[in-house]
Formats: C-alpha cells, sequence, structure tokens
C-alpha cells in the first residue's frame, strides 16, 4: 500500500479519484505540529531552537496517518507547493518517522507537487516524485520564529505602555502604519480652489443651445455635431486660474470669440491585454469589481483549487505552462477567429523584486468548462463562486488574445476676442476623442465607451453655443479599500501576496482599522497603538526594512543565506531595544472624544464627564471616572436625512454585527425588520412585495449553507460524542460547584472598551444575542474541569524539542 498525505480533505477525496487503489489518501487538515501558544516556545539562548507541540486538534489526525504509515511502503507527501506545504510535509515526515512500536514505519518518502488538481498532473507527480525542499523549509521556520518573537516580546511593551490585550505583529503593525499614515495625511490637508473652464461648440450653426445643466453636466441626448473643449493657455500662458477672479474676464469674452481648428492630429493606439492574475492581482481586482475582502477571494480561490477548477492560487508568477498557452490558442482560434489570436504567444514578465518560486500564474485548469457550468457542477459552489471563476477564466483567456486598436484624435482650437477692451486676448482649447477600431482582448472585459468628435477640418469655423465655469477644490488622498492596501504592500515589498488577506483581517480584529463602506478607517485604539510602536521601535516600523527582512526570507529560500542568522540580525538589537522601552518609556492614553455632558452617574459626587470610547462592536459612551464608575450608553449612528425605505418612518440607523461588519437598519425595529448592506439613498423606497422577495432569498441561502456545513458537523459531532472519555463524577460536581460561583466584578479599561452593543437584528434577518461578561467567564470556568480531567500524566521532550502529550486520564484508568 502507499501513502499519499495531502491538507485538504476535499482535495484527499480528488486524488482518490484519480490514483488507484493501491494508493490510500489522507488529509493532514493544515498543520499537525506547530508552536504552541502557551508560551514563547522559541529559546533564544540556544540559537533560536523553536519547540514545536503536536496541536490538541491533530492528535487523533497524527495517530490515523500513524497507523496508516506503519503498513505503507511508501509515502507521498503531497502538500501545496509552497513555502507553507513544504513546512507542512516536513512536520509530518518528522512524526511519522519518529513512531515507535506497533506504530514505527519503514516506508520510503517522496515529495510529491503539483500546480493543479488535475488527474495528469497528479499522475505525472507520482511518477516523478522528489525530496523535501529544505531552504524552503527554513525560509518557512525563520517567518515563524521571527512573527513569534515579535509577537510575543512587543505585546507585553504595548500592555504595560499603553494597554492590555493589545498586540503587535511584525507585518500587520506596518499594514497598520500605512492606514495610520494615510489617515494623518486626510487630517491635516487643506483643501485648495481651482477652476476648469469648458466651451460647447459646433461646426454648424446650431442658434442658442443649452448643452450644460445648473450643475455644470452635459445634458442628454446632446446632438452628434457638438463637442465640448476645454481652455489650457491664455495669452500665451498655461492657463491655471485658482479663484473666481481669474475666470471672470474670459468668461465674459468667451460667448463672442472667434474660434478657429489650429490643428488635428490622428494617431493609432494599441492597448496590450494585462496578464493572467498573480495572487495579489487576483484579489485586488475582486475587490474592485465585486467589492470582495481579500480574505473571502482567498477562501473562494481555495476552493475552487480543492475543486481542480483553477492552478494554485498562491503564486507571484505571471508565467503559463506550455500546454496551458496551447490550451487557450485552440479555444481562441476556435471560439473568435485567428484575427483574435497573436501570432507568437503572449509572454508577460513579472517586475516585482520579491517574486518567489516559480508557479504557474492562476488559471483555469479546463478552458471549456464556463462560468454558468459551475453552479450545475457542483452543490457546494455559490454565485460567489462562480463570479470569481468567470473572472480568472477571461484573465487567462484575454492575456492570449490580440491588442485592441483605437483611433485617437486630438483636436487643438484657438479663440480670439472681439473685445478691444477686454483683459484677454486669445487663447487655445483642447479636445480630444478616440474610437475602437478592434476589440481584440477587450471582446472579454467591454468596459470602455468610444469619445465621439465630429469630423473636423483645420482652419475650419467654429460656432460657440454654451460654456460651464466650474469651481472645484483639490481632494486628499483617498482612504485606503482593500484593492489600493494589497496594492500598497506589494509595491512597498511588505508580506507576501498569500498573507495579505491574514493581514488586514488581524488588524480589524483586534479593532485597529474599521472597514466602513469598503475604506479603512483608523480607530483611536490603532493609531495610537501605530504611533507608541514607531516613536519607540522605529526600525521594526520601517517599511524598507521590513521589506528587507522579506528579501532575507527570500535569500533563505534559495539557500544564500541561514536562518537562524538571518533570525539573530534581527532580533539581538530588538531585545535591547525592549528593554530599554520597558524601563525608560512613559505610559500613553488612548484618546477619547468629550462630550460635555456630565456623567448622571457620578456627577454630583465626584465631577464625572461623559466620553465616547471604542470597542469591539463600535463606539459607546462611558464615564471618564472609568473603572471608579461603571456607567456607559450605547450610541445610535443614524443616516442623516434618510427614512427607512420599507416603512417610510423609521431612521436608518448603522449596527455592527458579531464580526464588526457594518449593516443599515430601520429604528423601529422589531415593528419594522428592514436592513440592508447597503447604504439607502435619499428617497429611496422598497415595496413590501420586493422585501418579502429579497427575504425569500435570503431564507433559501441561509438553508443551503445550512445543508452545506450541517454534513460536516453532525459527522465531527457524532465521532466527539462517541470517542470522548466519561468525566469523573467528583469533576462534574466541581464544574457545578464553578459554574454557579459569582464572577468578580472586573475593573479594566480593556473590558469596558469592548463591552457590547445591545441585542441587533443582521441583514439576514436573524437576531444576534451579545454575550455578557458573566457569561464569557462562566464559559472559561466550564472548560477547566475538562482540562483538568485530560491533563497529561507527563510530558516527554523529544530530540527535535516536539512535546508529547501523553493523555491519561483517571476514567481511562477505570
Amino acid at each position: 500500500m502507499n501513502l499519499v498525505i495531502v491538507e485538504s480533505p476535499t482535495k484527499a477525496r480528488k486524488l482518490t479519484k484519480y490514483l488507484g487503489s493501491e494508493y490510500t489518501v489522507e488529509a493532514s487538515v493544515g498543520h499537525i505540529r506547530d508552536l504552541p501558544k502557551s508560551g514563547l516556545s522559541v529559546d533564544v539562548e540556544h540559537d533560536f531552537e523553536p519547540t514545536y507541540e503536536i496541536s490538541k486538534d491533530k492528535i487523533k489526525v497524527v495517530s490515523r496517518l500513524r497507523a496508516l504509515a506503519s503498513k505503507a511502503e511508501k509515502i507521498y507527501l503531497a502538500t501545496d507547493p509552497d513555502r507553507e506545504g513544504e513546512a507542512i510535509g516536513w512536520h509530518i515526515k518528522y512524526l511519522l518517522e519518529s513512531a515507535k512500536g506497533k506504530n514505527k514505519t519503514s516506508a520510503k518518502f517522496f515529495r510529491a507537487t503539483f500546480h493543479e488538481i488535475t488527474q495528469s498532473a497528479v499522475l505525472k507527480a507520482i511518477e516523478n516524485p522528489g525530496e523535501l525542499n529544505i531552504n524552503l523549509i527554513d525560509a518557512q521556520q525563520a517567518r515563524r520564529v521571527v512573527d513569534r518573537l515579535v509577537g510575543y516580546k512587543l505585546s507585553p511593551v504595548l500592555w504595560k505602555k499603553v494597554r492590555r490585550g493589545l498586540s503587535a505583529g511584525r507585518v500587520q503593525s506596518v499594514a497598520l502604519r500605512l492606514i495610520v499614515d494615510r489617515e494623518r495625511e486626510i487630517e491635516v490637508f487643506i483643501p485648495e480652489e481651482y477652476w476648469e473652464i469648458d466651451v460647447a461648440m459646433s461646426k454648424l450653426k446650431l442658434g442658442s443651445s443649452k448643452v450644460f445643466d445648473k450643475d455644470l453636466k452635459v445634458t442628454e441626448n446632446l446632438n452628434d455635431e457638438i463637442f465640448i473643449a476645454r481652455v489650457v493657455e491664455v495669452d500665451g500662458n498655461k492657463y491655471d486660474p485658482k479663484v473666481e477672479k481669474d475666470v471672470t474676464p474670459l468668461v465674459s469674452i468667451l460667448p463672442t470669440a472667434d474660434y478657429v481648428v489650429d490643428s488635428i492630429e490622428k494617431k493609432e493606439r494599441k492597448r496590450s491585454s494585462q496578464p493572467p492574475f498573480t495572487t495579489s492581482t487576483m484579489q485586488q481586482k475582486a475587490a474592485t469589481m465585486f467589492g470582495y475582502s481579500g480574505k473571502q477571494t482567498m477562501r473562494l480561490a481555495q476552493q475552487l483549487y480543492e475543486e481542480g477548477l483553477i492552478t494554485y492560487h498562491r503564486t507571484d508568477s505571471f508565467n503559463l505552462s506550455n500546454s496551458a498557452v496551447s490550451m487557450a490558442r485552440d479555444f481562441i482560434s476556435k471560439e473568435y477567429g485567428n484575427k483574435y489570436l497573436p501570432s507568437k504567444p503572449v509572454l508577460f514578465s513579472n517586475k516585482s523584486k520579491n517574486a518567489q518560486e516559480a508557479h504557474e500564474a492562476i488559471r483555469v485548469t479546463q478552458i471549456e468548462i464556463r462560468a454558468k457550468d459551475l453552479l450545475a457542477k457542483s452543490a457546494k459552489f455559490s454565485p460567489q463562486h462562480v463570479k470569481l471563476y468567470d473572472l480568472i477564466w477571461r484573465r487567462f483567456v484575454a492575456s492570449q488574445m490580440t491588442n485592441g486598436l483605437y483611433d485617437q484624435t486630438s483636436v487643438k482650437i484657438n479663440f480670439v476676442s472681439n473685445k478691444k477692451t477686454s483683459e484677454v486676448k486669445k487663447g487655445v482649447l483642447k479636445t480630444s476623442g478616440s474610437v475602437l477600431k478592434f476589440d481584440g482582448w477587450m471582446k472579454l472585459f467591454p468596459n470602455r465607451e468610444d469619445s465621439l468628435l465630429p469630423e473636423l477640418a483645420e482652419k475650419q469655423d467654429l460656432n460657440y453655443l454654451d460654456q460651464a465655469a466650474a469651481q472645484k477644490f483639490t481632494q486628499p488622498p483617498a482612504r485606503y479599500n482593500d484593492a489600493s492596501l494589497i496594492k500598497e504592500l506589494e509595491k512597498r515589498g511588505v508580506g507576501r501576496p498569500s498573507t495579505y488577506a491574514s493581514i488586514i483581517s488581524v488588524i480589524i480584529d483586534r479593532g485597529y482599522i474599521e472597514r466602513i463602506q469598503k475604506k479603512f478607517f483608523a480607530s483611536n485604539v490603532g493609531m495610537t497603538v501605530s504611533d507608541f510602536l514607531l516613536q519607540h521601535f522605529p526600525q521594526v516600523m520601517d517599511y524598507e526594512f521590513t521589506a528587507e527582512m522579506e528579501e532575507d526570507l527570500d535569500r533563505i529560500s534559495r539557500g544564500e543565506k541561514q536562518w537562524r542568522k538571518v533570525v539573530g540580525d534581527f532580533y539581538k538589537p530588538l531585545e535591547k531595544k525592549i528593554e530599554n522601552v520597558t524601563e525608560k518609556a512613559e505610559r500613553t492614553q488612548i484618546p477619547v472624544e468629550k462630550t460635555g455632558e456630565k456623567c448622571p452617574d457620578c456627577s454630583a459626587e465626584h465631577g464625572g464627564e461623559i466620553v465616547i470610547r471604542s470597542g469591539k462592536f463600535g463606539k459607546f459612551m462611558s464615564c471618564n471616572r472609568f473603572p471608579e464608575c461603571k456607567y456607559t450608553k450605547n450610541i445610535v449612528e443614524t443616516v442623516e436625512d434618510v427614512v427607512c425605505p420599507l416603512c417610510q418612518k423609521g431612521e436608518v440607523t448603522m449596527k455592527n454585527t458579531r464580526w464588526g461588519k457594518p449593516f443599515f437598519g430601520c429604528g423601529n425595529y422589531p415593528k419594522c425588520n428592514w436592513a440592508s448592506w447597503k447604504k439607502p439613498e435619499k428617497g429611496e423606497v422598497m415595496t413590501k412585495e420586493e422585501w418579502k422577495v429579497l427575504q425569500e432569498a435570503r431564507e433559501e441561502r441561509k438553508k443551503k449553507w445550512a445543508e452545506r456545513k450541517s454534513g460536516k458537523s453532525t459527522t465531527a459531532l457524532s465521532k466527539k460524542a462517541i470517542k470522548q472519555p466519561k468525566k469523573p463524577a467528583k469533576f462534574v460536581n466541581k464544574l457545578a460547584e464553578v459554574a454557579n460561583k459569582p464572577a468578580k466584578v472586573a475593573n479594566k479599561p480593556a473590558k469596558i472598551a469592548n463591552k457590547p452593543a445591545k441585542d441587533t437584528k443582521e441583514p439576514d434577518g436573524e437576531v444576534v444575542k451579545m454575550p455578557t461578561k458573566v457569561k464569557k467567564r462562566s464559559t472559561k470556568i466550564k472548560k477547566k474541569p475538562t482540562k483538568v480531567a485530560n491533563k497529561p500524566a507527563k510530558d516527554i521532550k523529544e530530540s527535535a524539542g516536539e512535546v508529547v502529550k501523553k493523555t491519561k486520564t483517571k476514567a481511562t484508568k477505570k
């Protein structure tokens, strides 16, 4: 028997179909051994030796793998083809080789890598196996150790100097700095006034025509002979008006000026196709087109990959295999014709200095499978899967198609004033237009319309029709969204494309930033943490230093550097800095927003005032004397000048889900149960019939999701119910005794900052019950007897640093 080990159960089921009966395919379900969360688990005194431990939820998985390995002749480690997958395979090999007794194995180990889960790719990998790449393993281990050192050494400094419960991360803190820096830029931004003057004209005499409306926008159904030109030059100088008085002299002479075409320039422009997706560009495009977060995109892509529909979705490469290019070219020729097929395959190069392992770009594995076929292919797929698959399919096919061709026309127009006493004598206007001659690859991405100009000739006289003098102001830098933040992280070399989704998720979960209307806002807590770290640990927060660390990890993966030396060079100066800051730095207060209101509980006696704090579930009011005064009050945020689209009575309030995601609901809930993720517009109306249809669709989606999920959860629960040892009676009695014991009053500011809001209703109709402090405490206490019941007799430390938990409970002895 030959054993093949992968990470995912879905991947295991796929491989079982492709391999014969002589192969057994088993899933590790991700990492099976890691640094335990209970401590640092890195011996800084002995060359940063890590201490690994089998994850508690993987003990049964390891037992199963060891039992199968003892009967196997060959073991194929078929984990994902990247650093993380290489490390998982390495840990699996170590645990299987170190098994004793009846689980001891004499099988030979092989590394099988494939970038797509198709029969041909899997069979080729099994027939041509290799060995584990120790350089990739070292690179992953270095990243893991460095991140653990930063998290476990810097976070306690934040507890002491800012607030308990805060945490720092090597990459996450730098990503937070990006958002905070942008917030600072917006705060200090001073808008500057400027003006733009557009003139509507035609070669025909159309009389007085109103081209611009009261908002200075071009009216609809405009005559094809009318076009708009902008003033770019006045009296030989570039036209750059700043205030209204700069445009007044010009506005007065334009209606009576003489206009003549000075020059016409026509050029053919090519628009090249874009490369197939990398991890980063896929996340960016899915964010801009569909509003998907990076985390959501990666989850959908993971499921498409495991079903064998796309190639591996963690890649920095634009490369395509020869077979993939041939597949695309054959399809293009048959489907669209040879005029859409370039004479040679289109090649792309990646300019990113951090592009790592030579994977393929993200593409579909079978070009004949279209998006419309996906829902019928599996009940697991949702409309979100269909959208992402279609995007990947079109991007892959379009990358091998011919260029789009445009005819671009630029027209320069001179004008001369007819008023002898005017300040302005003459000037220049410019306009341009473009016409798509051949769509090429844009046949799959038709997102641009023609900008037409009428036929004009040089020295031709033109007639004035209307003008628009628009006052404008410069805008502050735009806040980051998922797409722009990922782009900036990649540009600066911070993190890896495969980690961008988790980086963003972590700083959101910590309450350092908020995602509001798909834009990231830094919270007071996030700004305080970023400022403190930047002040006291500038090197850790430096963009270039972080990028250089990523480059060092790449050098380790290429065998150019030793991982322990890289970790040492990073940590030793940091350790000294941590000691110095812990001893000398002053404590930093998280700023609160003052309201000027007196506290109703303690104002008379102690002079308490109401302030606004930020918590996990949004902003709320509390007394500035906390923890001495426990007064709190929820804040209900409303959308100004907008009423509920359904009942047309209640205010539209903004609330948060249990995960902190904002949504909009009716202030008259539960009388009116309208809710939406999208902010309603002023005057928006929804009928009861339309709302009923939406509710039914939501219920149908929830039902399908529950059915999809219940298969796994029911099985897991049934196994747990059967195999879990019975707890001794005295521990059960202890559980009841502790659970009924009254909890102490919490006096920590962190707890009030995270105080949950009242029960709220989410857009899917579910009423979320926010847990109280007592419930949280009792839950933790209830878990204690279980831990005691399963307490190991003795921990045995193995040669490679693995701590193996020997689980002998009193119940087992009986």
